[in-house]
């Protein structure tokens, strides 16, 4: 009885091996002939690495044209988040807040003391990088991103249950004039 257990289980093996390999998937496309998007989820953990992979692609395209690097700001990044919980509150891609407030006045409210370069905006479910590149395709945004006057950066998102994606970049320039009775100027 043994044997034959055996020699069924090494059957079945033999008649296994010689099955077809699955046919490679292909992605579905889409009416334009692009792959249709997959659904980015962003993770808790996820935060610092998409915030420094931005930061990263971003000085990169800066550093190809000849610009100066920005560093992550903490204050540009909470009105980046502020603005995308409120684009998706709002259900449209706009630079103004539900209250009004402006790109100056949000930076304004985090104690952000530099010069607003300005914002740019997405509604999507692409990931960070092809947002970027999308934002990069574009003259307006690619101006922001790539001003030589820019030092700081602010980059945040706020993603929906189902899967849509708003992103805010925000580009600023430290005030670099001394404060007066502080030696060094603004810390």
């Amino acid at each position: 009885m043994k044997r034959l257990t055996i020699l069924l289980v090494m059957s079945m093996l033999a008649v296994a091996a010689c099955a077809p390999a699955p046919a490679p998937t292909t992605p579905t496309l889409g009416p334009d002939g692009k792959p249709l998007p997959k659904l980015y989820r962003i993770g808790v953990a996820d935060s610092g690495r998409i915030q420094f992979r931005v930061l990263d692609s971003v000085n990169a395209l800066r550093a190809a044209s000849g610009q100066p690097a920005v560093e992550l700001n903490s204050r540009l990044n909470a009105a980046a988040a502020t603005h995308a919980r409120d684009m998706a509150l709002q259900n449209r891609p706009w630079h103004f807040g539900s209250d009004g407030s402006s790109p100056i006045d949000r930076v304004q409210r985090v104690g952000y003391t530099g010069r607003l370069i300005g914002e740019t905006i997405s509604e999507t479910y692409e990931t960070e990088l092809e947002t970027l590149g999308a934002w990069m395709e574009q003259e307006e945004t690619r101006r922001i991103i790539l001003d030589p006057a820019a030092r700081d950066l602010g980059f945040s998102w706020h993603q929906e249950a189902n899967g849509k994606i708003w992103w805010t970049m925000v580009l600023g320039a430290p005030d670099l004039a001394p404060t007066p009775g502080v030696v060094g100027g603004p810390a």
